[in-house]
């Protein structure tokens, strides 16, 4: 027998897989995070993991490119819905996959992709032992009121009106102490308002249409907190953005609104109901499209939110999404 020794060892250790933790200190129990993935990786007999920290100004974007660098067979991302989108940009096209560990207030993309939620042991454990699933990621280009432009990402959905509004105005403190609970007072005050925008918007390569809105959301997920289908065709695989805009005219128009959203679950995702749709006469308080790019331009600056951050004003954005350009690591069937 030959006795490898250190330079052996080394060699053994270079071979196998290595995990990375991209993770927010401030939503995270690092101890317990890092008991429990140093658990997973001596079962699995994985090389030692790789960790790095978000820092504030930049919401994780150097901790990604850190630990890509090293070449891990997986990074787990863990935070909220905002570290999610900006570990997600990091990682378009690197083909590593990417394990979430939901650790925010609302986790909209965790619950729409049925990740495991409020499970530290199951969540850590997907990384090592999940399979892999190509997802899209999607990009809004925002024009600010001087006409400038940004890029940026976001996994589930960007929104205008109420869901802005939201995002803006319901304190940190509150979201963290009440969870999705904590929206119900900027939801009533924007109801009860009933402000409306007028926007033109082009659906992929169709001529400009002016519209008067309440709420304008574009989403590459469907589900909203509390378990509300808003958009029911949506799917995070399948290279299309799909977008509502809510049109009510009073107190009337609102309840139709609420029925619509109260019925989608049942009305998309049962026989039954997929049948009855049929019959159903389309309502013009909840009009929906389906886009690769979705334009629109407003004629005053509108607020922005994007997977639940705030994100300004803005007079115009382009919408487009980039299919399969992410690999999301999930648990495997059985």
């Amino acid at each position: 027998m030959t006795d490898a020794g250190p330079s052996g060892d080394a060699t053994t250790a270079a071979r196998r897989p290595h995990a990375a933790v991209v993770f927010n200190p401030v939503k995270v129990p690092e101890a317990r995070l890092r008991a429990v993935v140093s658990a997973e990786q001596a079962r699995h007999d994985w090389a030692p993991t790789v960790w790095a920290a978000t820092a504030a100004d930049d919401g994780g974007a150097e901790a990604i490119r850190t630990v890509l660098a090293t070449g891990p067979a997986v990074v787990l991302v863990v935070g909220g819905d905002g570290t999610l989108r900006v570990a997600a940009i990091a990682m378009e096209g690197t083909g590593v996959p990417m394990a979430v560990v939901p650790m925010g207030t609302g986790n909209l993309f965790a619950r729409n992709l049925r990740l495991p939620l409020n499970d530290l042991v199951r969540a850590v454990r997907t990384a090592f032992t999940g399979t892999d699933r190509p997802i899209d990621l999607a990009f809004a280009e925002l024009e600010r009121p001087d006409h400038t432009v940004e890029r940026h990402g976001f996994l589930v959905m960007a929104g205008v009106g109420l869901d802005a509004t939201m995002a803006a105005d319901t304190s940190p403190r509150l979201k963290k102490r009440l969870g999705w609970v904590a929206y119900s007072d900027p939801i009533l005050r924007s109801v009860f308002g009933n402000a409306q925008f007028d926007v033109r918007y082009r659906v992929d390569e169709a001529p400009w249409r002016p519209m008067r809105a309440h709420t304008i959301i574009v989403g590459n997920c469907g589900t909203l907190t509390a378990n509300v289908l808003l958009l029911p065709d949506a799917a995070p695989d399948d290279g299309f953005l799909d977008a509502v805009a809510f049109r009510p005219r009073g107190a009337v128009g609102w309840s139709k609104i609420g029925y619509g959203l109260s019925s989608n679950r049942f009305l998309h995702r049962t026989r039954f109901g997929r049948l009855l749709g049929r019959f159903l006469p389309t309502s013009r308080t909840l009009r929906y499209v389906r886009a690769r790019r979705l334009e629109v331009a407003f004629d005053h600056p509108e607020r922005l939110q994007l997977d639940g951050d705030p994100f300004g004003v803005v007079v115009g954005a382009t919408l487009t999404v980039h299919e399969h350009a992410l690999v999301l690591r999930e648990p495997a069937r059985t």
